[in-house]
């Protein structure tokens, strides 16, 4: 019989609009701080939407060699960040462990978006001979994991997860999975996401999905379950967790932020972009992690919600929701941390589990900052405009993305 081993949290490493670490990431979060502004990486002028979530003052060359920075991607350069605040964070030297039992799992929705873009541009109007030979490394979705694993040696598992607006959760997940049944002490996981771009807005705006109404005040922009929402806002950065066993941990006898006692995987088998009109896939979700976690509706204290700040995500997500609290709906308490990071895709699940993970320790949670006009159909309590005390001992982290996609991973106090 093979026995579950206990997963816990011990380090975090954040880069965002909001801050270049766990900290200043958090307390900007609780002070409801928006890090949306008009986009500055590339002349948004011509788009719908001129705004986004990005991160500034980020000097990559603090985290890799010049070397390495000119082979790789944006996305790539805050993986590798992420990494190595989140191993400080967790005292952690590879090289004094064994490396052969440490994994990597950094999941991205799109992979290496800029190089996609100024390869094609180098293409057509230079001839194939002048295109990088870093080209295709540097764009694929998993080349976050090799060089992550590269730059601090570890020797484990070690692949990228795309599942869109979904993949940070199921790295996150799956992670879990691996120490869980014994095969690794430590995995290195989250997301990283840069797709703010030109090529990134013209798909977006074409499928009319981003905000519009507010390139004149961004900061009003992200208004998750507001029923005066357009669509969302475009982040960009990276969340890494270190996840380890419990018994490992406890051996090096440092710090543990919480356990992680939970995850499910879903899909809606619905529409390639649009969630289930009942929330059938999240509900499933909801439902499948409550039961193996063997924990009731009621004991939830608080969930980071996906809440994109989209017509079709937040209602949906509500329903999804009271589907599965029914009476006690009313009682639960959510807020989206979109709100104020933007929506960063597929390192959206990585950051935001990052929040959910906080309030654990704190006892405090974030807000839903530009909640103004009430939706009927969004009537959740979801912490408008001011953060809140509360002893969370469970918290809960959705996220959703194109294709059906469906994750949860549920949090527990240690």
């Amino acid at each position: 019989m093979i026995v579950s081993k206990r997963v816990v949290v011990t380090g975090i490493g954040i880069i965002t609009s909001l801050g270049h670490n766990i900290d200043t990431y958090w307390n900007n979060l609780l002070i409801g701080k928006s890090g949306i502004n008009v986009v500055t990486r590339f002349d948004a002028s011509p788009y719908a939407s001129k705004i986004a979530s990005e991160v500034k003052n980020f000097d990559a060359s603090q985290y890799m060699s010049k070397k390495a920075l000119k082979r790789n991607d944006r996305y790539t350069q805050f993986a590798v960040a992420a990494t190595k605040l989140a191993l400080e964070d967790a005292s952690i030297d590879i090289g004094s462990i064994n490396q052969e039992r440490v994994g990597v799992f950094i999941a991205s929705g799109i992979g290496g978006m800029e190089t996609i873009e100024k390869q094609s541009r180098t293409l057509f109007e230079k001839g194939p001979r002048r295109v990088s030979p870093f080209m295709i490394p540097s764009l694929i979705s998993n080349i976050a994991s090799g060089v992550v694993a590269i730059e601090v040696g570890a020797m484990g598992p070690n692949y990228g997860i795309v599942s869109a607006c979904a993949s940070g959760a199921h790295a996150i997940g799956e992670a879990m999975k691996y120490i869980q049944m014994g095969d690794v002490d430590m995995m290195i996981v989250g997301g990283s996401e840069a797709a703010v771009t030109a090529l990134g807005y013209s798909g977006f705006c074409a499928m009319k999905a981003m905000s519009t109404s507010f390139n004149n005040t961004p900061k009003q922009a992200s208004r998750p379950f507001d029923k005066n929402r357009d669509g969302f806002v475009m982040g960009e950065g990276a969340g890494i967790l270190i996840l380890e066993n419990l018994e490992h941990a406890e051996s090096r006898g440092k710090k543990i932020y919480c356990e992680i006692a939970g995850y499910e995987a879903t899909c809606d088998a619905y529409h390639i972009t649009s969630p289930h009109p009942e929330g059938k896939g999240l509900s499933l979700c909801l439902k499948k992690i409550l039961k193996k976690a063997k924990i009731a509706p009621k004991e939830v204290d608080y969930i980071n919600a996906h809440g994109t700040s989209t017509q079709y995500n937040d209602k949906f997500e509500t329903l999804a929701i009271k589907n599965i609290w029914g009476k006690y709906a009313n009682e639960l308490v959510i807020s989206s941390t979109k709100s104020m990071t933007g929506h960063l895709l597929g390192a959206a699940g990585a950051i935001e589990a990052a929040a959910a993970i906080k309030t654990i320790q704190t006892g405090q949670m974030p807000p839903t900052i530009n909640y103004q006009t009430p939706d009927e159909e969004c009537n959740l309590d979801c912490i408008a405009n001011k953060s809140r005390k509360k002893n969370v001992r469970i918290a809960l982290s959705n996220n959703l993305g194109f294709g059906g996609q469906n994750a949860c991973l549920l949090f527990k106090k240690f």
